[in-house]
């Protein structure tokens, strides 16, 4: 595979922004990054990386350079069509918090491994619940744990199934109009600590501020959601910075599950007003994203809950050192109608998280190179030597204007180019039903 070069372009290296530079792969991987003022400059202004007469030279000026981005909360049920989707909208990897069964898990994340048109997958596999807990109560196959003295067989046989980390549900099923039982703190703690033997995170469902409490003091490793009913306090941020956890808001869902929002102001809904977004999605996908009721962190409309909670715990935590990862809890697909779907609601997580209070720069870091690190993805989410060249170019200066991210020019996944128009074309062909039952043809921009 020849090598390309692309020069005169700005560089976000997943931490901060250098340039105009110039980076050049081959083979699926990063070789070199020039970077200026260092950078040697030809006569015309480029900053040159000793281009070979077969290298394919893209001029980025004007333009800016991304490591590939991350969604670190997703589930993809299965459904290829998710992650071709997810690729389509810059986002080259996702982390799935729970899909099954099993060997269908496996055989999703070999084939994502190996298909350029697909984002790459990591799964947690099945999760852990209470007995007659939530999600296991409408899912009776579902294994679960009824006490510490199951954990470490819980964790043993998800690790076997192939599950790169743990998720673990805290949730008594308020949110959803039920009393359910839930995990303890005992047996949230076993699961933390088998885990940690076998080398596995943990990651835990938090669905309320005492879900959070017990997942932060049982030593599980990183949080997902966040409590609509109040903001955590600051005793809770301080000492999560203490003991290093992690936290993935999935704001954008929340936004929308959140009953003082007019859904129509909602960052994920308002996907549908932006060309450089919906252009790229078929009616059907459209349709969900406005009108779409399930899959959201709350059913119905609870009194006190607030998403200006969320936000101010999001503030709070990121002042507090606590990393703060972007994921946007995607959980549609074809027959489920979840407004939060995959790759395009990245870009509406992002512009939530500076409206949380990250920099636009910090909140690319979010869906960069920090869940990379923190996941252990050593090879991707910056763009340095040796790195996987999932890329993406985006016309303008997203840490400027954190919306620019949506403004895609081009993306390559493990070296190899995504061809976004042939994605373009199939969705603005598609014809589907509209709201009201008559035909609705896509709109070609």
């Amino acid at each position: 595979m020849s090598s390309v070069i692309i020069e005169r372009v700005r560089i976000f290296d997943g931490e901060s922004l250098v340039g105009p530079g110039s980076v050049e792969f081959a083979d699926g991987v990063i070789t070199r990054v020039v970077r200026a003022p260092s950078a040697s400059v030809s006569a015309s202004g480029r900053a040159s990386a000793s281009a070979s007469a077969s290298a394919e030279v893209i001029d980025g000026a004007g333009l800016t350079l991304l490591p590939g981005l991350i969604d670190a909360h997703t589930h993809v049920f299965d459904a290829e069509s998710n992650l071709r989707q997810a690729l389509a909208f810059g986002v080259t990897t996702e982390l799935d918090m729970f899909m099954g069964p099993p060997e269908a898990t496996r055989a999703l994340c070999a084939l994502a491994r190996e298909r350029a048109d697909l984002a790459d997958l990591r799964s947690a596999g099945l999760l852990a619940s209470a007995p007659g807990g939530h999600p296991g109560v409408t899912m009776p196959l579902l294994p679960t744990v009824a006490g510490p003295g199951q954990a470490d067989a819980f964790v043993a046989a998800r690790q076997a199934e192939g599950a790169h980390f743990i998720k673990i549900m805290v949730d008594d099923g308020a949110n959803h109009r039920r009393s359910l039982p839930a995990l303890d703190r005992a047996t949230v703690t076993a699961l933390a600590d088998a885990a940690r033997r076998r080398g596995l995170l943990t990651v835990a469902h938090v669905s309320a501020v005492w879900s959070a409490r017990l997942a932060l003091d049982s030593g599980v490793d990183l949080l997902t959601h966040l409590p609509l009913e109040a903001a955590l306090d600051e005793d809770f941020v301080r000492r999560a910075a203490l003991q290093r956890r992690v936290v993935i808001p999935t704001l954008a869902i929340l936004e929308v599950s959140a009953p003082e929002n007019d859904p129509a102001d909602c960052a994920a809904r308002s996907l549908v007003h932006d060309p450089r977004i919906a252009d790229h999605l078929p009616d059907p996908v459209l349709a969900v994203i406005a009108e779409g009721g399930e899959g959201l962190c709350v059913e119905h409309p609870l009194p006190g809950h607030r998403f200006h909670h969320a936000l101010s715990s999001v503030a709070r935590l990121h002042r507090a050192g606590v990393p703060v990862l972007a994921g946007t809890d995607a959980n549609h697909r074809p027959g489920r109608a979840c407004p939060i779907v995959h790759g395009a609601t990245l870009h509406a997580e992002l512009a939530l998280l500076v409206r949380a209070g990250l920099t636009p720069a910090q909140a690319l870091t979010a869906a960069t190179s920090a869940p990379a690190a923190h996941f252990g993805l050593s090879d991707r989410g910056v763009i340095a030597p040796g790195r996987r060249a999932d890329l993406v170019l985006v016309e303008g200066d997203p840490t400027q204007d954190i919306t620019a991210t949506r403004s895609i020019t081009a993306i390559w996944r493990g070296g190899v180019r995504v061809d976004r128009t042939a994605h373009h074309d199939r969705t603005a062909a598609h014809t589907t039903a509209g709201p009201g039952g008559t035909p609705t043809k896509r709109r070609t921009p």
